[in-house]
């Protein structure tokens, strides 16, 4: 099977080197293309529960034209500190 090299990222480029280096082209070209059908199966973009409970429990204020999370938003952090409880959100400034 051949493989299209100019859709290869750089460090594909330099694992197929190493591998028909070392094992030579017929047998390299079928281990790569192995590994890589592996590598673009294993690399399925994973959601976040933490990220998708946020969503969640903010998706009642969609329409609620006063709710404005601003250009930069928002950071939600557990708070901090002797008897505190709960979670802090600070707004986002512009950092030059």
């Amino acid at each position: 099977m051949a493989i299209d090299e100019s859709s290869l990222t750089k460090g594909q480029m330099r694992k197929l080197a190493a591998l028909r280096k070392s094992l030579g082209d017929d047998i390299a070209n079928d281990a790569f293309s192995k590994w890589l059908a592996r590598q673009e199966a294993a690399t399925a973009p994973v959601s976040d529960p933490v990220a998708d409970r946020l969503v969640e429990a903010l998706s009642g204020l969609e329409g609620d034209r006063k709710f404005n999370l601003g250009l930069y938003g928002y950071t939600v952090r557990r708070a901090r500190g002797k008897g505190q409880s709960g979670f802090v959100a600070v707004r986002n400034d512009k950092s030059r």
